[in-house]
């Protein structure tokens, strides 16, 4: 999964991360979150780029969960997701032809 931070603020990946399991975990719990299979693949943090790896069953939860996210580490922010794909590789190509 592609997400796009929207943020004036500059937002470190730790904190990225962070904030995401944060809100899951808010919302699903600690079951639901440990369905989810998140883990980092990229972030870039000038082109506020972020690649995450989700399990497909949990790529819902992840979405609904991101939508929310509103604030990391007290920054303002907003989260997109861009693009979702099934390997890693396409994802890659998808995020470079949106570039």
């Amino acid at each position: 999964m592609a997400l796009e931070i929207d943020s004036t603020e500059t937002i470190e990946a730790k904190e990225f991360m962070d904030a995401v399991w944060s809100v899951i975990t808010r919302l699903y719990g600690e079951h639901g979150a440990s369905k989810t299979g998140l883990t980092m693949i990229d972030y870039n943090m000038e082109s506020k780029l972020a690649l995450i790896r989700v399990t497909n069953a949990a790529s819902d939860i992840v979405r609904a969960a991101v939508a929310t996210m509103t604030k990391m580490g007290g920054k303002p922010v907003g989260v997109h997701v861009i693009a979702v794909s099934g390997t890693i590789r396409a994802l890659c190509k998808r995020v470079r032809q949106r570039q």
